[in-house]
C-alpha cells in the first residue's frame, strides 16, 4: 500500500477533518515526522474506516 500523502498544509487539512468528524481532538490527527501510520491507525480507530478508505478521505481535502 501507498504511504500516506499529505499535500498542502497538514494544519488546514486536520482542520477539515475536525470539522467534518466533530468526535475528532487535537491528539487524534497530531502529526509527527515519520508517524504516518500511527497518524492513520488512530484515524482508523476513531472514524471506523479502513487505511484505504482514510487515504482516499484524505485525498479528497
Amino acid at each position: 500500500m501507498e504511504k500516506l500523502s499529505i499535500k498542502g498544509n497538514w494544519n488546514e487539512l486536520a482542520g477539515k477533518l475536525k470539522q467534518k468528524y466533530a468526535d475528532l481532538t487535537e491528539d487524534d490527527l497530531l502529526l509527527k515526522e515519520g508517524k504516518e501510520e500511527e497518524l492513520l491507525g488512530r484515524l482508523q480507530q476513531k472514524l471506523g474506516k479502513t487505511k484505504e478508505e482514510i487515504h482516499k478521505l484524505i485525498e479528497k481535502l
